[in-house]
């Protein structure tokens, strides 16, 4: 209430007589007026009757030293309990600080300081360091904080994860038996960082998982089937930035690699401690906001129905996940919802691809070595590669979430490989087809059998030529992917005639030489016209049928 209508207001209580009844009436106008309660205003009426503080001439003037060098000092104790603060919030005391400086003194960049005893004690320093603004608790304030917000829906999204508070479900749906107690329950969570829109779903999980993680983000960016009885939720697509914290996911290689195949750029938080008094991950809060009102206003529920299944409480959060979405906006005078469908890209939202592609992108590399029949063993699975891989050592790309192989030698990918059974029966064994380092091998050997050394190598005579014989060797170009979709396997299109030609070959199972002229102009005019798998091998089906002498199968 300003000062100017409180001293009114005291003049016109004065000039009425006591017990009048407009002085009831004022004071209830009054109080109505500036929203305060009749209690408030005889407060303040009642306040400039207290006696003020009566004060030295010299209040706040140093005695025992110089203005200067008492603030010098403040300075340099402050500048001890901050050296000395550890991450429990503990530091040096005035007392001990003020001994420390008395016995030993410190050095500053200014030179050797050292306090004389009994110039300073820990009362005096700790009133200067209230007046001057050196006491602890400003010195390790933080900055103000800076509140951003995006401009359009799905330009940034919040992404964390956190244990529930029902912890384990009684009937998880896996347990791993190498590890100790059942998974816990964990909650996942993105939020649009434009409109406030969550989605979450619980995980039975033994820490954070990254498998876990990309599978919920799938979820997230795809486009969410309605139950029956309930609204569509319209939260999709794939944003252009996500956020989350500096743990395993964000580290995580393969999590990097699906989120650059997809577009996404990660914005990871800065670790703790380094941007000075600044806490480096204040953007949490978005994230962490719906997580507090899940566990408030949703869990506590669980005290007299709980889930027995993770499908189950499933269903359960995304009822009230919907509900969520429909409450207000932080600023805005419309629902969550509605924000995030008001404020879409002007090229609408970028849809999510399907799941096999997704499958393809979310692969891990591992070096190891092929054993000298073709095989290896990855996760338990066996898988069989090409004969010219043999003995060599190769990094294999294994998916999170299907059983195709893919292995990477030099600058040649192969594959996809699947896992195969156990070894070969006896009346049926084969040979390997002859690799290309196998046909080199024999060339050399065939070779060391027609090479002749000339007898001046003994004799001393000057008569022996060197000539050198260079192979030419066509580089075959790769050819661009494009970004939308890349194809780092080579699933999609073939990176050259000759890899669609041995794929054809292994296709109808006999040499593409030994097909008749026909035969021989359909495939070239099939792989001028495009290098598509899909297509050369549905094409080259329909001409090779089964049954036919080459035919497929």
């Amino acid at each position: 209430m300003p000062a100017e209508a409180l001293s009114a207001l005291r003049r016109r209580l004065v000039a009425l007589p006591a017990r009048h009844p407009e002085r009831s009436t004022l004071m209830a106008s009054t109080a109505q007026l500036y929203a305060v309660s009749r209690a408030t205003l005889y407060r303040l009426l009642r306040g400039e009757r207290r006696p003020k503080d009566a004060h030295r001439a010299d209040r706040g003037r140093p005695r025992a030293m110089p203005a200067a060098e008492v603030e010098r000092w403040c300075e340099i104790v402050a500048a001890m309990k901050v050296r000395t603060t550890n991450k429990k919030g503990r530091h040096l005391s005035t007392v001990r600080t003020l001994q420390l400086l008395v016995d030993h003194g410190v050095d500053t960049p200014d030179g050797f300081q050292k306090l004389v005893p009994g110039k300073l004690t820990a009362s005096t320093v700790n009133r200067h360091l209230r007046r001057l603004g050196y006491d602890h608790e400003r010195m390790t304030r933080q900055p103000p904080a800076v509140r951003f917000q995006a401009e359009c829906a799905n330009a940034l999204w919040h992404f964390d994860m956190s244990p529930s508070d029902l912890k384990h479900l009684k009937a998880p749906a896996w347990v791993d038996a190498d590890r100790q107690g059942a998974p816990i329950l964990m909650l996942f969570s993105v939020v649009d960082d434009r409109s406030g829109v969550a989605y979450q779903e619980y995980r039975c999980v033994y820490g954070e998982d990254v498998e876990t993680a990309l599978r919920f983000l799938f979820n997230a960016m795809s486009p969410k089937p309605s139950e029956a009885g309930d609204e569509a939720n319209p939260f999709q697509g794939i944003p252009a930035a996500l956020c989350l914290d500096n743990g395993p996911v964000a580290k995580s290689a393969v999590f990097k690699r699906v989120m650059e195949s997809l577009g996404v750029e990660i914005l990871p938080h800065m670790p703790a401690g380094s941007d000075g008094r600044r806490t480096t991950a204040r953007a949490k809060g978005k994230v962490e906001r719906p997580f507090r009102t899940v566990k408030d206003a949703h869990e506590t529920l669980y005290h007299f129905h709980e889930p027995e299944t993770e499908a189950e409480a499933n269903r359960w959060l995304a009822r009230f996940i919907a509900t969520y979405n429909r409450g207000d906006h932080r600023s805005e005078p419309h629902a969550r919802i509605d924000d995030w469908l008001a404020h879409l890209p002007a090229d609408g939202v970028r849809q999510m691809c399907a799941w096999e592609r997704f499958c393809a992108f979310a692969r891990e590399p591992e070096r190891r070595l092929v054993g000298i029949d073709c095989r290896l063993t990855v996760a338990g699975v066996t898988y069989e590669v090409d004969a010219e891989l043999a003995g060599e050592t190769a990094v294999v790309w294994w998916g999170l979430f299907d059983q195709e192989l893919w292995v990477e030698h030099g600058e040649e990918r192969m594959g996809p490989f699947r896992p195969v059974g156990g070894p070969i029966p006896l009346h049926r064994y084969r040979k390997h087809r002859k690799s290309r380092h196998e046909v080199r091998a024999d060339q050399v050997a065939a070779l060391a059998d027609k090479l002749a050394l000339p007898r001046a190598a003994l004799s001393g005579e000057h008569a022996v030529v060197m000539t050198g014989i260079r192979r030419e060797v066509d580089i075959v170009a790769v050819p661009a992917r494009p970004f939308q979709d890349p194809d780092p396997f080579h699933e999609l299109v073939f990176a050259s005639q000759i890899a669609a030609r041995r794929a054809i070959a292994e296709a109808i199972r006999v040499p593409l030489a030994t097909l008749s002229g026909d035969d021989r102009a359909f495939i070239d005019a099939l792989l001028d016209r495009s290098l598509a798998r899909p297509e050369i091998l549905a094409a080259v089906r329909d001409r090779f049928p089964q049954g036919r002498r080459g035919g497929v199968g």
